[in-house]
């Protein structure tokens, strides 16, 4: 299956289960790999045969900056049931990450990965 990338996308959201969290906004990043055909896209050098970008990034950006979710796992959910509602994709692949975590210790990271597929 063909598929869109996108990576590293950046943005301010409060998610997270300890009360500051939710006050507090901190930065999640999300990556994307979006599972639809291409060909036609391709062939015809035509937006209306593939999604558009711009649009994507600002439905990640309202769920991730909009709502609010104890854990990343709800917040990856919901942005793979968001986008699976709005465009027309065959699945995706979401990853969460939360860099800033409250977890004492050296560490890059926590972040959930999903794979969901249009039923």
């Amino acid at each position: 299956m063909d598929s869109i990338i996108a990576k590293g996308m950046t943005f301010m959201g409060k998610h997270g289960v300890l009360p500051d969290e939710k006050v507090n906004p901190q930065r999640f990043v999300v990556d994307l790999e979006i599972f639809i055909p291409l060909s036609e896209a391709g062939l015809s050098d035509d937006l209306k045969k593939t999604i558009n970008y711009d649009s994507v990034f600002n439905q990640v950006k309202k769920v991730v900056e909009n709502e609010s979710y104890d854990l990343i796992e709800a917040l990856a959910e919901n942005i793979a049931a968001s986008l699976l509602l709005r465009f027309p994709i065959a699945g995706l692949e979401v990853t969460v990450y939360k860099p800033e975590a409250p977890v004492e210790g050296m560490f890059n990271y926590f972040a959930v990965k999903i794979k969901r597929f249009r039923k």
